[in-house]
Parts: structure tokens; C-alpha cells; sequence
């Protein structure tokens, strides 16, 4: 059995100010899940934390490309390193960070190792969001965490996209995009393209844990998958500590099965958890919630619980037999 290796991966690169003088807060996640007891709860070891370059989106400006750019770049590489050494290790990384944007660093360290298995590597791709916007579609780009599933699947501009000329980390049809609203902006794209899609509203239909078996028939023809889930597929009523939140995502109980499902075999290769924001949680209550939700999820990889012993009730004195009275 695998055991978890978490690895923190702190990047807000990926998303816009919030204000002009405030960063991103979901660069505080990967602490914020510690201090739930995440790594305690999943018997994980402690892989450390990748720590970003500084976020600092400058003067950019509409049309000058995807923000951060160079980072982003040399922080995938890194990420990447880091994952594949988790894997090659024979443990099952569990990244958290970060936005969405960690997804090219995972996604690189999959396209590697699909060409060291001489296979193609998946890509579930958990998300209330579809983070397709490209040159493609848009009149503009900017933000990565809004466009990593483009980028992922060679769309944009090569410095993300094409990283040691690996483009692209995954195939349009070795994706499987779950979770999404179903007014999402480029749902048609993706479909057009050969992605498989299943939005909240089938994913609720059909059961979450049809979903994740419907899901891996998809990628049986991979040499493994990698999963990536962004926060923001819950429903804001049970989980609005998110930047984007958006009504008819999925309940916390199928987030659970839907993860026990994916991971529940040798193929998943490992995972990310990506958008939650503590700076929208103040007294901990949803970082408790999420680290119960993941705990359950990722049952499957937990060593089984040794079974307590029976308490054995001490003997009992014999009562003396009364006497007969004469």
C-alpha cells in the first residue's frame, strides 16, 4: 500500500489581486489544513513545502499574456521535480495548494513520467470551473488558474504550454472534466475538442460513485491518471471559502465518494487540492470541514486500523458455598 506524502504547494501566481493592494489568500491553504490535522488524520508523511517566487503582478495589463509568467514557469519545474520524486518513491503525493495553477507543475511531472512508462498519462479534472480560456477564445488571457486546462492540453503561449518542449501534457481525450455548472462559458469547447464531461448536475444524477468508475473507464487505455480538484466544485452553501463561488456544485458527501472512487486504485497516481481560502473561514469551521471530507475521500489509501484487542474481564472471585445448618 502507498502511503500519502503531502506536499504543500503555496502558489497564488494564478489569480488576480482581489484589490490593489491585497494578494490572493489561498496561498494560506496548505497551513490551514495542517493545523485541522490533515497530515495526522491521513498517517501521511510530511513532504514539505515548495515555496513560491513573490506574487507580484507589476503593471501588467490586458494583452501582455498570462501574468507571472516566468514564475509560474520555474515553479512548475521545480513542482514537478518534486512530485515525480514522491512518485518514483513509490508514494502517493497529495499537493495542496495554491490555486490552480500548481496544476502545470503536476501535469509535467505526468508527461514525464509518460514518456519513462512509454504510456500516456490522464487527467480527472475535479472542477466547478472548465479553466479553458485561450488565445483561442478569449480576447485576452491572464489569470493561469482560469486557464490551466487549456494550458495543460497545449493551448496559450509556449512558455506555460510547452514547457521542455513537452506540449501537451495531456491529450484532449485522456481528459475527464467533472464538476462543472452547466452554463460554464467553454463547456461546448471542451466537448468539441473530445473531452469527456460530466457537470455537477450529472454527476448528481448519476451518483458520484458511478461518476468515478465512469471516469476511469475513460482513461483505461492510460498508463495511470492524475486528479485534480479545485474547491469551488462544492456548492457555496456547504463551502463558500473559495475566490469563485457559484451555486449548483456538488455536496460535501459526494466529493467523498467521488475521491474514494478515483483513488481507490493503482492508476491514480496522485492528487491535488487547489482554491480553498482561509482569508473566507475565520473560525476554521470549512478547513474542518474539507480535512474531514478529504479523510473519508482518501479511505482507500489508509493502512487498515489494527483491530482493538477484547478487554478480558479479570476472574471473578468464587463465592463460598454456604454451610448447611444443622
Amino acid at each position: 500500500m502507498r502511503r500519502i506524502a503531502v506536499l504543500d504547494a503555496p502558489s497564488n501566481l494564478g489569480l488576480r489581486p482581489p484589490t490593489e493592494t491585497s494578494v490572493p489568500g489561498c496561498a494560506k491553504a496548505p497551513g490551514a489544513l495542517r493545523d485541522k490535522g490533515l497530515l495526522t488524520r491521513l498517517d501521511a508523511r510530511d513532504a514539505g513545502c515548495l515555496t513560491p517566487p513573490r506574487y507580484d503582478p507589476g503593471d501588467w495589463r490586458p494583452g501582455d499574456g498570462v501574468a507571472h509568467a516566468a514564475q509560474i514557469h520555474s515553479y512548475s519545474v521545480r513542482l514537478a521535480e518534486r512530485i515525480g520524486a514522491i512518485v518514483d518513491g513509490g508514494e502517493f503525493p497529495l499537493v495542496l495548494g495554491g490555486d490552480c495553477s500548481i496544476l502545470l507543475g503536476s501535469a509535467l511531472a505526468m508527461r514525464r513520467l509518460g514518456e519513462e512508462v512509454g504510456g500516456r498519462i490522464g487527467l480527472v479534472f475535479v472542477d466547478g470551473h472548465s479553466d479553458f480560456r485561450h488565445p483561442g477564445n478569449a480576447p485576452y488571457v491572464g489569470a493561469a488558474a482560469g486557464e490551466d486546462l487549456a494550458l495543460v492540453t497545449g493551448r496559450g503561449q509556449t512558455e506555460l504550454a510547452g514547457i521542455e518542449g513537452r506540449r501537451p501534457y495531456f491529450r484532449d481525450t485522456d481528459v475527464v472534466v467533472l464538476g462543472i455548472r452547466e452554463h460554464d462559458e467553454y463547456r461546448l469547447d471542451l466537448q468539441a475538442a473530445g473531452f469527456a464531461v460530466r457537470p455537477a448536475t450529472a454527476v448528481r444524477a448519476e451518483g458520484a460513485r458511478r461518476t468515478a468508475q465512469w471516469a476511469r473507464e475513460r482513461l483505461a487505455d492510460c498508463a495511470g491518471y492524475w486528479v485534480h480538484v479545485d474547491v469551488d466544485v462544492l456548492d457555496p452553501a456547504v463551502m463558500p471559502a473559495v475566490d469563485a463561488p457559484e451555486a449548483g456544485g456538488i455536496a460535501l458527501t459526494e466529493l467523498e465518494l467521488l475521491l474514494a472512487g478515483l483513488v481507490n486504485t493503482t492508476d491514480c497516481l496522485g492528487m491535488e487540492i487547489t482554491v480553498f481560502d482561509p482569508d473566507h473561514d475565520p473560525d476554521g469551521r470549512y478547513a474542518t470541514e474539507l480535512v474531514a471530507a478529504l479523510t473519508t475521500g482518501l479511505t482507500p489509501l489508509l493502512p487498515p486500523k489494527r483491530a482493538a484487542k477484547p478487554r478480558v474481564p479479570a476472574p471473578r472471585k468464587a463465592t463460598p458455598t454456604p454451610r448447611a445448618v444443622a
